[in-house]
This record gives C-alpha cells, sequence and structure tokens, in this order.
C-alpha cells in the first residue's frame, strides 16, 4: 500500500489502545484524513456500483422432511441471507398454497375443506391427489418464477417419499439451466419437536382457528404420525442434497458444486437455534462526530466517554450472568467505547466504517463544495454510491458477509460498530430492502438487542441519559425510513403465490 492511501506511523501506533484479537485485519490500520479540502476543480470523482449479475444462478430448493422439523425456519433464513445479498430469491409454499386455495372456495362456493389430520393421511386417495396437485402447481409455479430471472426458488414443502422427489428432480430435468438441491430438515429432539408444535398451533395458523390448544395440539400430533407413517429419507445416491440434524448438531452433503450452491451450504452448516441476543452499538460520540466530520479514527469526545463508562451497568442489566463476548472495528472509537466492559473482547477488520476515500475526514458541507456532482449522485443513490478510494454500502454488505457468517455461529454477542456497518447489519436481521438501508436510523448512546425468533427477530432499544449529536441525514425529499421496534415475527400462512 502505497503512503498516499495512509499508512501510520510508528508514532501514533504507539500511542493507540492495542486490540487483543483481529478478525480479518489485512493490511495496515486506517487513519482520518487530514489533507486539506481538495480543489473545487476536481469532479465526477466517484461512481456507482452495479448490481452483480447473478442471471446465470438457477436454482430450485426443494426442502424435505416432516413437520415441525424446522424447514420454513431453514427457508426464510436462507431467503433473508440471500436476498441480503442481493440474489432475486422467492420461498413457495406448498402449505400457504393450499389455505389459499381453501379460502377462495370457501369464499365462492362456501364449503369449507377440512385439512385436519385426515386429509394428511396416505389412505384418503383424493386429498392426497389433491396435495400431489398442489405440490405440482407451487413448482410450477417456482420454475416459471425462474425463468423470467429469478435465482433462486424455494419448495417448501415436506417432499417425504421418494416418488415425490422423483418427480421434482424429473420436472426441473426438463429446464435447461436450472438444478435441482434438497435439503433434508431432521429432528431428533423431543423438546424441540413439541415446542415447535406448540408454535404452530399457537400463532395463528387457520387450519386451528377456532380450536381449542389441546384439540389443535393432538391432531398436529396424528397429522405428524399421518407423514411418518410414509416418509423416507433420502438416500438417492444421485441427488444433490444437505441433511440438516438437529439444527447446528450435524450437516450432510451430498455432491454440492459451484459457487452458489457451495455458499448456500455454507450458510446452513453455520445456523443453530439456541436461545441468545445479539446487541448493537454505535460507539460513543466522537470528536469527528462534533465536528461534523465523516470517517477517520477519531477519539471519544467527554460525552462519549461518560458513554463508555455508563455502558457496564446497563449491559449487566439486560444480560445478566449470561456469557458474552464483546466485538469492536480496530478503530479506536469502538476500542474506547467497549474499554470498560468485563468481557471477552475481539476486534474485526471487517467491521471498520465504510471507507469514504479522499473525503474521508471531511464535513458533508466540505464535500457538497469540492465534488457537488459526487455529492449529488450519493444523494441520488446512496447504497450503489462508491467513493473515489473507498467504498459503497453495496462493498460493506459484501465486506460483512464473513461477519453473518459468524454471527450466526455464536450465541451472545454485542458489536460495537459504525453508522454504515450497524445499518447494514440491521438490515439483515430484519429483512430491510437495500434502497432503504443508508437511511436506517441508528443513533449515538443507544444499544439496540436483537432476539431473533423462528420468523423474525424481535428488538429492544435502550438509550442512555447522554447527550450527543444526531448524526443522522434523512433521505433527501422523502421521509426517513422509520422501522418499527418489534418487526414481525409471526409465520406467514398465506403468501402471495395463489
Amino acid at each position: 500500500m502505497q503512503a498516499a492511501e495512509g499508512l501510520v506511523d510508528d508514532a501514533l501506533l504507539a500511542n493507540r489502545p492495542t486490540p487483543p484479537v483481529v478478525f480479518g485485519a489485512g493490511g495496515p490500520i486506517r487513519k482520518g484524513s487530514q489533507a486539506p479540502t481538495p480543489p473545487r476543480s476536481v469532479v465526477g470523482i466517484g461512481n456507482k456500483v452495479a448490481k452483480p449479475d447473478y442471471s446465470e444462478a438457477k436454482i430450485v430448493l426443494a426442502m424435505v422432511g416432516l413437520p415441525a422439523r424446522g424447514k420454513s425456519y431453514l427457508s426464510n433464513k436462507l431467503m433473508r441471507y440471500l436476498k441480503w445479498l442481493e440474489y432475486d430469491i422467492e420461498v413457495f409454499n406448498v402449505g400457504q398454497l393450499r389455505r389459499s386455495r381453501a379460502r377462495q372456495k370457501a369464499l365462492q362456493s362456501g364449503i369449507k375443506e377440512d385439512h385436519t389430520a385426515k386429509y394428511f393421511s396416505h389412505n384418503n386417495a383424493e386429498a392426497t391427489r389433491i396435495r400431489d396437485k398442489l405440490a405440482e402447481d407451487s413448482l410450477e409455479m417456482l420454475i416459471q418464477w425462474l425463468k423470467k430471472g429469478g435465482n433462486v426458488g424455494i419448495h417448501d414443502a415436506t417432499n417425504s417419499t421418494r416418488s415425490r422427489r422423483a418427480k421434482i428432480e424429473a420436472r426441473v430435468a426438463k429446464e435447461r439451466g436450472i438444478q435441482v438441491i434438497f435439503i433434508e430438515s431432521v429432528c431428533n429432539d423431543p423438546a424441540v419437536i413439541a415446542a415447535n408444535v406448540a408454535l404452530k398451533v399457537s400463532s395463528g395458523d387457520p387450519d386451528y382457528k377456532d380450536h381449542p390448544k389441546e384439540v389443535a395440539e393432538r391432531d398436529f400430533i396424528r397429522r405428524i404420525k399421518e407423514y411418518e407413517a410414509v416418509y423416507e429419507t433420502i438416500t438417492e445416491p444421485h441427488l444433490s442434497y444437505l441433511r440438516i440434524t438437529d439444527i447446528g448438531n450435524e450437516v450432510t452433503l451430498s455432491r454440492i458444486n459451484g459457487y452458489l450452491q457451495s455458499r448456500i451450504a455454507f450458510y446452513l452448516m453455520n445456523l443453530h437455534v439456541k436461545p441468545r441476543s445479539i446487541f448493537f452499538s454505535r460507539h460513543g460520540e466522537s470528536q469527528f462526530n462534533l465536528e461534523g466530520k465523516i470517517g477517520g479514527d477519531s477519539s471519544l469526545s467527554e460525552r462519549g466517554l461518560q458513554y463508555a463508562r455508563a455502558l457496564p451497568e446497563l449491559v449487566r442489566k439486560h444480560i445478566g450472568d449470561a456469557a458474552l463476548t464483546v466485538w469492536t472495528s480496530t478503530l479506536q472509537r469502538t476500542i474506547q467505547t467497549a474499554q470498560y466492559l468485563p468481557y471477552p473482547k475481539l476486534t474485526w477488520k471487517s467491521l471498520d466504517e465504510l471507507d469514504a476515500g479522499v473525503c474521508d475526514g471531511m464535513t458533508y458541507k466540505e464535500i457538497e463544495q469540492a465534488y457537488p456532482e459526487d455529492f449529488a449522485n450519493r444523494d441520488e443513490d446512496k447504497f450503489n454510491y462508491r467513493y473515489r478510494g473507498g467504498e459503497s454500502y453495496r462493498d460493506v454488505v459484501v465486506r460483512l458477509e464473513p461477519v453473518i457468517m459468524e454471527l450466526e455461529r455464536q450465541e451472545n454477542i454485542i458489536i460495537f460498530g459504525h453508522q454504515a456497518i450497524l445499518r447494514c447489519l440491521y438490515a439483515y436481521f430484519h429483512d430491510l430492502p437495500q434502497v432503504d438501508l443508508p437511511y436506517i436510523k441508528i443513533p449515538l448512546h443507544t444499544v439496540i438487542k436483537l432476539t431473533p425468533k423462528a420468523y423474525g427477530c424481535d428488538e429492544e432499544r435502550y438509550t442512555l441519559p447522554i447527550e450527543a449529536v444526531d448524526t443522522h441525514r434523512p433521505k433527501p425529499s422523502a421521509s426517513q425510513v422509520e422501522v418499527p421496534l418489534t418487526s414481525i415475527t409471526a409465520r406467514e400462512y398465506y403468501g402471495k403465490h395463489a
């Protein structure tokens, strides 16, 4: 790296806190630019980063497994992850299609179908014919969607027999360039199965509307037994598949090839369902925050240090005696913020703030004056705009993928990060669109607690009564993105593919 790119001299490093452990810390530590404002004649310095071309990626992911084994959980986790990476992905849930068509039939004819356990019996020939047709129709919708430009379609169904899987394989084989992978979810833990059954019958499933909880649970257990009577685990030697046993404990892979398939497999291998919380906090208010400057490696202001000193009590109040690991960036403002917390600390280069390139250390007013065209271009498309010699939000998402993988592996974590970094991580956990990502409000001196649930994340925010500047810049000519404090964590029972 050349000196112009910001190498840190020995004297500066000697006065800087040393991170205890560094993850992904390739290269020197970035220093805030102290250069004078560039000349006004320099324009057109930045560019917009195009979305990656994923048009050749065409995969059918066919779920396999008994009811209450976590198939929809895995489907929704995969959808959130691949959407965050900008793949075009959809879940085609056969149960949603069944309920949607039954509802339409009831509205049109007044006839209400009986979807209790006997409907799922292999001995019920008519119901079996209808369920097979629903599975085939759902797969057909998925394939047509892929042909129109989609990348990954998830066929969320039991697909629990060799004959059903053979039909899926035969249908996909007719389409050039589309591959199929089966993902089998096996659960041998009675406590987990019981919890999944309880969640199913208590979360608004229309199949059990107006049924007492005990009656609904008994019927759903009978439904599971009907599937168990005909269930055939994947043993077909020629199939591409992953078998996930007791999510987080064991994964078996067979015939997984190529970049996207490997990416999907690696992500699924890192998941677990242990109860945990993830805490986000920006660093305390910094000197650059007070001066309105972006980037850099400034130290905390006096109010920022006050926030750091107040954190141990706040964190202890909400974590108790549970184990906790602290993650920071390599920049001193995050390290100083975490310094009083009595927990193991890890430092990630990947968590450093979005690199503003030649604009590092400048105020927005200085950027607007020096680079008016680029200032306007960034306001127009903030997610895609890349500073010269720096990064875009899209670049940061790519940089943070290893962090997401490790977060999915871990239990209780608190991250002290930066505004752009936490926006990207927050958008992943709340499944927010990329266009809104750069405008998520992540205020200073606030701890955000996310608790992953089966179908989303619960959220709580704890703001300490320590004043700080507001660094949030709303979207020009539009209202800022206001994310509710509790996201939707309930299951969708009808869906849009009807």
